[in-house]
């Protein structure tokens, strides 16, 4: 995905290239390298518009070297937003603000991505920065919010009013109408936000769907809205276009979403067309014991990919270029997405292939003044 805007990958002398920086195609799509800018939620849209921080947050990282860079949960529907600040995609207005991100992202050489989501239980809360806390009246900027069941995320949240089976299909209606809208705003991937706790996650863990249905009760059933809405997208979004799933591994608590039944997932989800697992983990309960370090989540992605088939995504406490290179070398995983230090660094690419012993493509516009460092060696 070269531009004018960029320099060469490469120059004479360069040693090989790190597999990390290397080009991988998917689909119809050839990204320029296996990094990837993490969504993460910003908490400053108005209305679910989103505006000129949205475009200098996403387009920095762009200009720093990521392969994609993707834009932060968008909610398709209006109560499906974590909180009053979130970007949204339920309506036809929120697209061209969008597509404004993406031209800019897909200018400076980076695939521009979007994660559909919808919050369930976990909607109506006041942004972190302004204490997080469950927002339970209209007055306070709140509204009622929606679950699989009638259980509450965690003392002090609403309790959920549990959906109804033509509200589900709402709910995946609204995610395809939410694809088609990332496809008129030129994103290149979608992908569908089944993590963290949050909706689809809420139908797939036994802890937080408690229903008798279709949608309850054995595994099948808890997959069924995920398998749904995947297979809808897929057939509504252009064949070449890839699409990912990001879900949670596990819930790190007995009795709930594990990796087997993650497994089980990816090969439903691989056979309905999605192209990569995006593997996180976490989000549902709260407060239960996660055991963070270097590469903690990376273990999941490595037996998705393994034993499901299925291209996946590595998150979780990467930081180092070697650490990120040896990744995918090993074969754990085809990309790596960075999130906490894409914020501390947003050139965490280009300094990833200085760190690599290979040449930065810095964009044109600082090139010319970056010199190219001695390569080590």
């Amino acid at each position: 995905m070269k531009t004018q805007q960029q320099d060469s990958n490469a120059f004479d002398g360069a040693l090989e290239t790190p597999i990390l920086l290397t080009p991988l195609t998917i689909r119809g799509l050839t990204l320029r390298n296996r990094i990837g800018v993490s969504p993460m939620c910003q908490y400053s849209a108005t209305n679910g518009m989103a505006d000129d921080w949205h475009l200098v947050h996403l387009g920095s990282r762009a200009v720093g070297g990521a392969g994609i860079v993707c834009v932060e949960a968008t909610a398709v529907t209006a109560e499906g937003r974590i909180s009053p600040g979130d970007l949204g995609i339920w309506d036809d207005a929120q697209v061209e603000p969008l597509a404004r991100i993406a031209r800019f992202i897909a200018r400076m050489g980076a695939a521009p991505a979007i994660q559909l989501a919808h919050a369930g239980r976990k909607a109506s809360v006041a942004p972190p920065f302004k204490g997080g806390v469950s927002l339970h009246k209209p007055e306070d900027g709140g509204w009622p919010v929606v679950a699989p069941s009638a259980i509450a995320f965690a003392d002090g949240y609403q309790v959920p009013r549990a959906l109804d089976k033509n509200e589900i299909q709402s709910v995946t209606e609204a995610f395809v109408a939410g694809a088609l809208r990332a496809v008129k705003a030129e994103f290149t991937i979608i992908e569908l936000h089944f993590a963290h706790g949050y909706l689809v996650h809420q139908f797939l863990s036994p802890l937080s769907n408690k229903r008798k249905d279709e949608y309850g009760g054995s595994l099948e059933n808890r997959m069924r809205l995920a398998l749904d809405i995947a297979t809808r997208v897929r057939a509504a979004i252009p064949e070449t276009m890839p699409l990912f799933a990001r879900i949670s591994a596990t819930d790190w608590t007995e009795g709930g979403w594990d990796l087997e039944q993650s497994i089980t997932l990816a090969r439903g989800l691989k056979s309905r067309g999605v192209d990569l697992v995006d593997t996180s983990s976490g989000g549902l309960i709260a407060g239960v014991k996660i055991p963070i370090a270097p590469n903690y989540q990376v273990p999941f992605a490595a037996a998705i990919r393994d034993r499901a088939g299925i291209m996946t995504g590595a998150v979780g406490m990467i930081t180092e270029a070697a650490q990120a290179n040896s990744i995918i070398r090993s074969s754990q995983a085809d990309l790596v997405f960075l999130a906490k230090q894409m914020l501390r660094d947003p050139y965490w690419a280009l300094h990833a292939a200085l760190d690599l012993d290979q040449d930065a493509p810095w964009p044109v516009q600082y090139g010319y003044a970056v010199r190219r460092p001695q390569l080590k060696k």
